[in-house]
């Protein structure tokens, strides 16, 4: 489904899983084109990653016209690719998947997602497997020399939004940052840039747990339940590049987590969320930012008017405390069970 000013997730593969980038050439000319989609079909352009055999994009369709600038953008490297190389044949393994996403803190969290792709991988032990195995703290946490080196990967980077999106360099014109690092939260474009970056960073240097848009995987709706729901009611009118419409996900609200984590503690939410020392307030507030695509603020609210600072810094201590005791851990990993996590 594709509607003037509508999100998208939007991820090409190479054929078989092939390169699609040899050399620093071929991503210069991948970005160039990225800026002219921009210009010639009006895509802006939110975010973006290129890694071996693949890339990602965070784009919004003022028009309504996705396919036709990802068409353009496809067949021009295409095009130019097997020209500079000397090939013949397709280079990626089919049409482009894309992923409606509704606006908001699921943007700030797929954008989180997007550009910690270089680091997730299995030499730095942030795989899909390391990244567990931390997660349940059958893994220690990255010395300081891991942890400098996942850094050093992540802020190198060059061919990723992420360097412009944490203040390392200068934005190029076309590249849109406003609407998601307003959700860092901060006053001026530069304190947005830097919580964003600390947040990001914190998680690569620590192993602190992901946000539920690290799990993400192409053929996903990201949104609330109105917007899934507005979705499946215009199921056939979707068009056939959205290979989610079979696997359409239920997002969840702040309710349902305070129920999910008041059951599985045993005991009623008037009882410990206000409690000094107890876990359980951190342990909803850290479960909510995974499941409900709610904003910090918005959390922040919920709680009875925590400043959005604080709700973040609650989510780390229960991070931290996460990795240190097995009971929070238990019981973490029973109420993110009820969500099917």
């Amino acid at each position: 489904m594709q509607h003037p000013g509508g999100w998208y997730h939007v991820v090409n593969r190479g054929i078989n899983r092939g390169s699609i980038y040899r050399d620093d050439r071929d991503r210069e000319h991948f970005v160039q084109l990225l800026e002219a989609v921009s210009g010639r079909h009006g895509l802006e352009v939110h975010g973006y990653v290129l890694m071996e055999n693949h890339y990602h994009l965070i784009v919004r369709v003022p028009e309504g016209n996705l396919s036709r600038g990802m068409q353009w953008l496809n067949v021009s490297y295409s095009i130019w690719y097997n020209r500079r190389h000397g090939r013949v044949g397709p280079l990626f393994q089919g049409r482009y998947k894309s992923v409606p996403v509704e606006n908001g803190g699921w943007l700030h969290q797929l954008s989180q997602y997007v550009h910690l792709n270089p680091v997730r991988v299995r030499w730095l032990g942030l795989d899909k497997r390391g990244r567990r195995l931390e997660g349940l703290g059958l893994k220690g946490v990255a010395s300081a020399a891991e942890a400098a080196e996942r850094l050093s990967v992540l802020r190198g980077h060059r061919w990723s939004s992420y360097r412009a999106y944490a203040g390392y360099e200068q934005a190029p014109a076309w590249l849109h940052r406003a609407t998601i690092l307003e959700r860092a939260g901060g006053r001026s474009a530069k304190e947005q840039a830097g919580r964003y970056r600390v947040a990001l960073e914190r998680y690569v240097r620590g192993g602190y747990a992901e946000d539920w848009a690290a799990r993400l995987r192409n053929g996903v709706a990201i949104g609330t339940d109105t917007f899934i729901r507005s979705l499946k009611q215009g199921l056939r009118k979707i068009n056939r590049e959205w290979a989610g419409q079979r696997d359409l996900r239920r997002r969840h609200t702040w309710a349902e987590v305070v129920r999910a984590v008041a059951h599985v503690k045993g005991q009623a939410w008037a009882d410990f969320s206000s409690r000094h020392g107890d876990w359980g307030r951190d342990l909803a507030l850290r479960v909510a930012r995974e499941c409900t695509g709610m904003t910090l603020r918005e959390l922040g609210q919920a709680v009875g008017g925590l400043d959005y600072g604080a709700v973040s810094e609650a989510i780390r201590r229960l991070d931290v405390r996460r990795q240190q005791e097995h009971s929070i851990r238990s019981v973490y990993n029973r109420v993110l069970e009820k969500f099917n996590i």
